[in-house]
């Protein structure tokens, strides 16, 4: 009967694999071509603005540089980097940027497992209370005085408080948790663990694809984000380094003769290497883009796992 068995199955399995016909290769090398014509679209505005970075200043502000760079140099990014109000800024980005993503995944991963528990007094009330506010929001103004009223404006902590609790995040956690299976707790309780222990030692450790997932969209987003810095804050201390660069992106023939009256560029004689307003945009944009370009690497491979199985059930 076995040998019966296993016969039948290497005979479906013949069945199934077939052999690829020309008209197969075809239409997956059509196929490739696409999507590799898509990729080079994807890719080609970087590659094209970081070689006109790292390219002869002369030839840039003249439209020459296309494909390769030309009178290779870096001195656009030390010139840049060095501006004296730039290291306070970045400063402020990376702090805003890990505590409010830490936060973040606070507040998104432990309200997640108490909505989750059946138990949970009147959990569909307050479950829903938090995510009606995806749909009404009160308006910059009311939001202002909000802030006002409980002291974060014009404070660090307005870049981390209001991003705690988003109800996009509490919805993908909370679908997360719910497919898990739940006899894993209910042995873990049957040993005596209560609900803490059971969440630190069982579920976060699960929960690491779509915990990763909610990291990357507040990192981004942290990162990204100035326009807090334009409602919400007075001081130059707590400028974040995007509205530093976004306010040099508008003063940019400014920043360049402050860069050209740098005593260091003052004694700088060859043009290839004078910062013009358009390097000094080009390298702005490289300087942001860089550090969210190098966090995808290390959350791939939970990206895709986290969305797809938070996204089962509704």
């Amino acid at each position: 009967m076995a040998l019966k068995s296993r016969g039948k199955e290497k005979e479906l399995e013949s069945r199934m694999v077939r052999k690829l016909t020309v008209g197969d290769h075809l239409v997956n090398a059509f196929i490739m071509f696409i999507f590799g014509l898509f990729m080079i679209a994807c890719i080609f505005p970087f590659y094209y603005i970081f070689i006109n970075t790292i390219s002869d200043n002369s030839l840039v502000i003249t439209g020459r540089i296309n494909l390769l760079p030309r009178g290779i140099h870096f001195s656009n990014y030390t010139k840049v980097l060095t501006l004296k109000e730039l290291p306070h800024a970045t400063f402020i980005s990376v702090m805003r940027t890990l505590l409010g993503t830490l936060f973040t995944l606070i507040c998104a991963s432990f309200p997640a497992y108490c909505f989750s528990r059946q138990e949970y007094w009147h959990r569909t009330i307050f479950y829903r209370f938090v995510i009606i506010t995806m749909y009404f929001s009160a308006g910059v103004i009311p939001i202002f005085l909000t802030y006002r009223m409980l002291h974060i404006y014009d404070n660090f902590l307005v870049y981390i408080l209001p991003c705690c609790v988003t109800p996009f995040n509490l919805i993908l956690v909370k679908t997360y948790i719910e497919s898990l299976p739940a006899s894993l707790e209910e042995s873990a309780e049957i040993d005596g663990a209560g609900y803490i222990v059971r969440f630190t030692s069982i579920v976060i450790p699960l929960c690491k694809p779509i915990l990763a997932t909610i990291a990357v969209f507040s990192a981004v987003g942290q990162w990204n984000n100035w326009m807090d810095t334009v409602l919400y804050t007075k001081d130059k201390r707590l400028q974040s380094l995007q509205y530093v660069l976004y306010r040099y992106l508008k003063e940019a023939n400014t920043l360049a003769e402050i860069a050209r009256e740098n005593p260091e560029a003052m004694a700088e004689t060859d043009p290839s290497t004078l910062l013009s307003p358009l390097t000094v945009k080009y390298t702005v944009c490289i300087v942001t883009i860089v550090p969210v370009l190098l966090v995808y690497p290390f959350f791939q491979r939970y990206f895709v796992k986290g969305m797809m199985i938070g996204a089962v059930k509704g």
